[in-house]
């Protein structure tokens, strides 16, 4: 059994910062892509950041220069730098990643709530 936990989520004004985690455990092996999507409400779910196991990332254009996602891949984490946030990027963000366990399957965390004011 694999589980993603996220965390990080938060009020913030404006402007400001938030840093979201995404941690895997249980019966891991190696993870190859790791990634945040959110979704506000109304709205359908949508990729904000992906990275793979070597490094190289890949981002939604209304987040690109404000976002940076990063791994740590001994401890199975994906990480989220959101700055300069905009009231628009008010959602539940979630985390996704390809695990192999026992064979290799998509796994969601439950989602973290990320509200910015304006």
């Amino acid at each position: 059994q694999v589980q993603l936990v996220e965390s990080g989520g938060g009020l913030v004004q404006a402007g400001g910062s938030l840093r979201l985690s995404c941690a895997a455990s249980g019966r891991v092996f190696t993870i190859d892509a790791m990634g945040w999507y959110r979704q506000a409400p109304g709205n359908q779910r949508e990729l904000v950041a992906v990275i793979n196991r070597g490094g190289n990332t890949n981002y939604a254009d209304s987040v690109k220069g404000r976002f940076t996602i990063s791994r740590d891949n001994a401890k199975n984490t994906v990480y989220l730098q959101m700055n300069s946030l905009k009231p628009e990027d008010t959602a539940v963000y979630s985390c996704n990643a390809a695990v192999w366990s026992m064979d290799r399957r998509n796994y969601w965390g439950k989602g973290t709530l990320v509200t910015v004011s304006s």
